[in-house]
């Protein structure tokens, strides 16, 4: 039998008090092991709002390293009404019970509203989908979202429709204890075979709309991979990517960053349509058309939150891919 999660805390101030034990301890995660009922991230994200204060200063720095002695008083809001409002929108459950839900994403499909995509996200499904009681969980633009895919990857990803299993769902990601496979298809032939791509991602100093591997600033990112098949004389490979960290874009700009963007990147890859083209010269038939990344999360593992019970989740490579991926192999 699990214990039960603690309660998040009320509405209003919470006063912690630094003991010697907590010296040069981060701020925020000082009062994420203080204040069990609220995740870290969101620990941070009442921190840059500013309702974090200490000796009547107001405190925004979540990087801040705790002394002996000092109180902090933090004030958690009054839950907002959520904006969003449920859409009709055909969703693919996996698996789904009082705690989460595994929704296969479609390609194309938004996780969570954003400038240029108010609605017709996921959230919106999800909501329309579950009902008001996913809403207000774990924040009020994003109910119950606890990680995300790209726009236009396709795949597995798990959403919480509790507090409590949205905490457990994160603490597991921070932990680096969830396990998510990709496939993708990149250009050329990856060497070694199979390895492991480091270095930290951040926005790119020359294109703000990019992520990039930089040398100053950014956040650390590890990508293992693996090829899996060559295809068309060795142009083309299929790789399984598994991820350590989940930055913005990882697997899109690691790979690119060792010359192999995936095919169809329309951000990071470059000459696609002439690499294509060259490809089906002498053929019949031109390639399929895929109007997206060629990366889809197919599996998914985790501890249910709840119970313990350990979880995973497979995918079948969609039909855009496959039938790229049968032309490319007769080549």
């Amino acid at each position: 039998m699990t214990e039960a999660p603690p309660e998040s805390p009320s509405e209003g101030p919470q006063e912690i008090t630094a003991g010697p034990g907590d010296d040069g301890e981060r701020l925020d995660r000082f009062l994420a092991g203080r204040l069990p009922g609220l995740t870290r991230s969101r620990i941070k994200a009442l921190i840059e709002e500013g309702c974090l204060e200490s000796g009547g200063a107001t405190i925004r720095q979540a990087s801040l390293r705790v002394k002996p002695g000092q109180t902090f008083a933090i004030l958690v809001p009054e839950a907002r009404p959520v904006e969003l409002v449920g859409q009709r929108i055909p969703l693919r459950v996996v698996h789904e019970d009082a705690d989460l839900i595994v929704i296969d994403k479609a390609a194309g499909l938004v996780v969570h509203p954003a400038p240029g995509n108010p609605d017709r996200t996921l959230v919106n499904a999800l909501i329309a989908h579950c009902g008001d009681s996913l809403k207000g969980v774990g924040g009020v633009r994003r109910p119950g979202i606890v990680h995300r895919l790209d726009k236009d990857t396709s795949g597995l990803i798990v959403a919480a429709k509790t507090d409590a299993a949205h905490q457990g769902l994160v603490a597991q990601f921070a932990a680096r204890s969830i396990a998510r496979s990709y496939l993708a298809l990149v250009w050329g032939r990856p060497r070694p075979e199979a390895g492991t791509i480091t270095g930290n991602i951040g926005r790119s100093p020359r294109n703000r709309k990019k992520m990039a591997v930089v040398r100053r600033g950014g956040k650390p990112a590890t990508t293992h991979y693996r090829s899996l098949r060559h295809l068309a004389g060795e142009r083309v490979t299929l790789v399984e990517c598994r991820l350590e960290t989940g930055r913005t874009h990882q697997i899109r700009v690691h790979l690119a960053s060792r010359g192999h963007p995936l095919l169809g990147d329309p951000l990071y890859g470059r000459g696609d349509g002439a690499r294509l083209k060259a490809l089906a010269a002498g053929r019949a038939a031109a390639p399929p058309p895929l109007a997206r990344q060629a990366l889809h999360a197919r599996s998914l593992g985790f501890s249910h939150p709840s119970s313990g019970e350990s979880l995973k989740f497979e995918s079948d490579i969609p039909s855009d891919m496959k039938d790229l991926l049968d032309y490319l192999e007769a080549i």
